[in-house]
């Protein structure tokens, strides 16, 4: 599973590691920032569309050939019609755990099974490609700070570096980092769907999705730890 076949959401998890402390961060909310990855790929390719605002597979037996953008167009399929902001929370550590198996399968990942409590078995990950991350997130770098014009960004790369910077992962960008740069990261969510209108629209109402459940997620971690 070389770096340029890696999807969407498999990218966005990867990012989220700290190389230098060997820690995942954002892990609060990182399960809904993976499933937007998931939903706005599969809205590139073209699998999931816009019906009047109700996440719609265009062919219930389509396949991607990835487990991971499969098991969502499979649960999409089989659910009830919901909008977009649902379906970045729902279920989403469903998608964060498949991701997770499949960089374990790939090499980017080494699974180690513990019991909780020395009675529940649990499985914990740890990050074996470091240097295979730290270019992942060097390319993500030059994505959000130039000197390659926003135009010439492909819309995987735009779509990676808006999620991310929304998700407020600080392994890519501070918070002086995202203010600097922020008409860039507005424009690389524009160019996230430019392939059509409708799946401009997407892209944003997912980016949207992901800031608020940060937000929540970062506001729920901030009460809990000072009560």
């Amino acid at each position: 599973m070389p770096n340029g076949s890696l999807s969407l959401p498999a990218r966005l998890y990867l990012l989220a590691w700290d190389t230098t402390k060997l820690k995942i961060t954002g892990s609060t909310h990182l399960h809904h920032l993976v499933r937007a990855g998931a939903l706005t790929e599969l809205a590139q390719r073209g699998l999931l569309v816009d019906d009047d605002g109700i996440v719609t597979p265009v062919d219930a037996d389509s396949r991607t050939g990835d487990l991971v953008l499969d098991g969502l167009l499979e649960l999409v399929a089989e659910s009830r019609p919901r909008k977009w902001k649902p379906w970045v929370t729902l279920r989403a550590r469903v998608t964060l755990d498949a991701v997770r198996a499949q960089l374990a399968a790939g090499g980017y990942l080494r699974a180690e099974k513990k019991r909780v409590l020395g009675l529940f078995p649990s499985v914990e990950y740890e990050l074996d490609r470091v240097a295979a991350v730290d270019a992942l997130r060097a390319e993500a770098r030059q994505v959000l700070e130039g000197p390659l014009p926003v135009a010439e960004v492909s819309d995987r790369d735009a779509a990676l570096v808006a999620l991310a910077t929304a998700a407020e992962l600080r392994t890519l960008a501070s918070p002086k980092d995202r203010k600097l740069h922020k008409a860039r990261i507005d424009e690389l969510a524009e160019r996230g769907g430019a392939a059509t209108p409708a799946l401009r629209k997407v892209v944003q109402e997912v980016r949207t999705a992901v800031i608020m459940a940060t937000t929540t997620a970062s506001t729920t971690a901030a009460s809990t730890t000072g009560s």
